[in-house]
């Protein structure tokens, strides 16, 4: 510092070096000016002050004499444009979304979906009684005598209407269980997938413009998905009536006690067959689903699956029975 000072007193006294000679050497420049005043300021302080309290009160220096403090628009960004440029584009990208819309528990006991069962249940046990009857001759040689008529029973099917009833209310209240259990013990993109509406998600992927082997695969395995709540409801509740059939009720038809041995082995017999024909009933469905969808995306899916899971226990029965199989 004393030899700065030095300096700076021998161009006081030397009238030859004028200022504008002096500014045009860098070595001169007021930056160096600045940073020696700096280093005067900051050596007037003790070293271990300076450690203490810090050198927070030494003045700012422009860079070059007479500059002014303005920011340059084209190095400072500007903070409005900047939001307006990557705010939009951020929520373009958004995470997915998994919503989640269980039904009612007691769904199967609304008036409208009991309404449809039961008169589903009755159409299918009565609607037999009344099949026409071929008229019989009064001058026919092979018929010596005319059949006997035999009266029409109309509680065997009203029993079977309302056990029927019973057992289609049993699965859906079942799978809406199984829905409930699905959502809190599952991740939630799989939960979303287990009750995603499946007419609708292969309407959605007919409006993306996928390939015909990439969109069956995919609303296949949506059914799949879909689909498998609903026949674990019915597993569940055919095996609990094998249980009733096979341990709890009498057999009326023979006399002798069954052994519980034999009916052990009766019941696995029983337990195999609806595990086949459920798995039938799912894995045909998928495909009946994936076939259909490529007729029409929602009602097409809805038609296919449906005939696939009526057909596939049928199929399952054939098969087996062709191979010797006991099902």
């Amino acid at each position: 510092m004393a030899g700065i000072a030095l300096l700076l007193d021998f161009l006081k006294r030397n009238p030859s070096l004028s200022t504008q000679s002096l500014h045009s050497y860098s070595l001169f420049s007021a930056t160096v000016a600045a940073s020696a005043a700096a280093a005067s300021i900051a050596a007037g302080k003790p070293f271990a002050s300076r450690a203490i309290f810090g050198d927070c009160d030494l003045p700012i220096a422009y860079c070059d004499a007479g500059a002014s403090a303005t920011w340059d628009a084209e190095y400072i960004p500007n903070v409005r444009s900047v939001s307006e440029n990557i705010l939009p584009n951020s929520f373009k990208y958004r995470t997915k979304e998994y919503p989640l819309e269980l039904k009612p528990l007691f769904s199967a006991f609304s008036f409208r979906s009991l309404t449809i069962t039961s008169l589903r249940s009755f159409l299918l046990f009565y609607l037999p009684l009344l099949e026409p009857r071929p008229p019989v001759e009064e001058n026919d040689d092979f018929l010596h005598e005319a059949p006997e008529e035999k009266p029409v029973d109309l509680v065997a099917p009203f029993q079977n209407s309302v056990k029927q009833i019973i057992r289609e209310t049993s699965v859906v209240t079942i799978r809406r269980v199984l829905e409930r259990l699905a959502v809190h013990h599952v991740s939630q993109r799989m939960a979303w997938k287990l009750l995603k509406d499946v007419p609708k998600s292969a309407k959605r992927k007919a409006a993306r413009g996928m390939p015909t082997l990439s969109f069956f695969y995919s609303v296949s395995g949506t059914t799949f998905r879909g689909h498998l709540l609903g026949v674990a409801a019915s597993w569940i509740v055919q095996v609990v009536i094998e249980i009733y059939r096979c341990f709890f009720r009498k057999n009326i038809n023979s006399d002798e006690d069954i052994s519980i041995n034999e009916k052990i082995r009766l019941f696995r017999r029983k337990l195999y067959g609806t595990t086949v024909k459920c798995s039938a009933s799912l894995v045909f469905a998928s495909v009946g689903a994936g076939i259909g969808a490529l007729f029409h995306p929602s009602t097409g899916q809805w038609i296919g699956c449906a005939l696939g899971d009526f057909a596939g226990p049928i199929i399952a029965i054939v098969c087996f029975e062709k191979l010797h199989l006991q099902i």
